[in-house]
C-alpha cells in the first residue's frame, strides 16, 4: 500500500504542470495514471487534490467551491429522481462538477415528444430507457462519475432501499404525488430534498429538509392531483433547463456546506414576464 501512495504520488508530480499559482493535472495524464497503476479515474483526481493539484476539468469549478468543496463533490452521492426534462439537465451538470456517483431513477423510455427539451433524447433512442441512457452520458462527460442506473418507478415500497447511502436526492419527477411521497421518505431517511417543477414558461424550486412542510405548504395534506400546470402549458425547451440550473446549484450548496439553501422558501421563476420571486413556506 505504500508503494502504491508513492507511486502515484510520484506520478502525479512527474505529470503536473503549472499555469500560473496553479499546478494542474490534465484528463490524458490522470487517465495515463490509472492505467499504470490500477486505480480508478476518481482516486487519481482525489488524491491529485489532496496533493492542491487541480485536475484541468475542474479548473473553473475552484472559485465557486474551492479545493475541500471539489473533494466533497467527488466523495458524494446524490440520488436523482427522474431522467427527463428537468433530470436529463441536472444529472449533466452534476456530472460535469464531478459529483463522484449519482444514483439515477427512472422506469421510462424515450418518446417522440420528449426530443424537444429532455438532454438525453436522441432520434436514436428512441424507446430506450432514460435512466440507462444517463449512465451512458456520464461515462462520456467524466468517468470519474460513477452512475447506478435504475430502470424502475420510484415506489413506496422500493424508495428507501433505492435512496440508501444518498447525501442529497434531487426531485425530478413530473406527478405530484410521487413527489409527495418522495418528500416522506427522505424525511425518513434524514437527508434533504431538492424540488423542482415547470410548466410553460414558469418554474420553482425550493429544498426541503427532513421535518419541514415543504410541498405540503403549496399543496396542503389532502389528496393533490396526479399533475401539474404543464398539462396546460407544455413543456418548451428552455424551462426545464432553467429549473434544472437552479437545482443543480442547490444540490452543490448543500453538498459542500456553502451558501443558503432555498430552504422554507420557494423561489417562483416567469421567463415570460422576465420576473423572479421568492416566497416563504411553512
Amino acid at each position: 500500500m505504500a508503494l502504491s501512495v508513492e507511486s502515484l504520488d510520484a506520478a502525479l508530480q512527474q505529470l503536473a504542470r503549472v499555469q500560473g499559482d496553479l499546478s494542474l493535472i490534465d484528463l490524458a495524464s490522470v487517465r495515463e495514471i490509472s492505467r499504470q497503476l490500477g486505480v480508478s479515474v476518481k482516486e487519481v483526481e482525489l488524491a491529485a487534490l489532496c496533493r492542491r493539484i487541480m485536475p484541468a476539468r475542474y479548473q473553473r469549478n475552484l472559485g465557486t467551491v474551492g479545493w475541500e468543496g471539489q473533494i466533497r463533490l467527488l466523495e458524494s452521492t446524490v440520488a436523482v429522481v427522474g431522467a427527463g426534462g428537468l433530470g436529463g439537465w441536472i444529472i449533466e451538470g452534476l456530472a460535469r462538477m464531478g459529483v463522484g456517483h449519482l444514483i439515477v431513477i427512472d422506469g421510462d423510455v424515450f418518446e417522440e415528444n420528449n426530443l424537444n427539451r429532455q438532454a438525453f433524447s436522441r432520434e436514436d433512442l428512441l424507446g430506450q430507457s432514460k435512466a440507462e441512457a444517463a449512465r451512458r452520458r456520464v461515462l462520456e462527460v467524466n468517468r470519474a462519475v460513477e452512475v447506478t442506473a435504475h430502470h424502475v418507478w420510484l415506489t413506496e415500497e422500493n424508495a428507501e432501499a433505492l435512496l440508501q447511502g444518498a447525501q442529497v436526492v434531487v426531485d425530478a419527477l413530473d406527478k405530484l404525488p410521487v413527489r409527495i411521497m418522495l418528500q416522506d421518505v427522505c424525511a425518513r431517511l434524514g437527508v434533504p430534498m431538492v424540488h423542482g417543477a415547470i410548466g410553460g414558461y414558469i418554474g420553482q424550486v425550493t429544498t426541503v429538509f427532513p421535518g419541514d412542510p415543504g410541498l405540503r405548504a403549496l399543496y396542503g395534506d389532502g389528496p393533490v392531483p396526479e399533475r401539474g400546470a404543464e398539462v396546460e402549458w407544455g413543456n418548451p425547451a428552455g424551462t426545464p433547463m432553467m429549473v434544472a440550473a437552479w437545482e443543480i446549484q442547490e444540490t452543490v450548496k448543500l453538498l459542500i456546506g456553502r451558501g443558503t439553501p432555498l430552504r422554507r422558501r420557494l423561489l417562483f421563476l416567469d421567463a415570460e414576464s422576465g420576473t423572479v420571486e421568492c416566497f416563504q413556506l411553512g
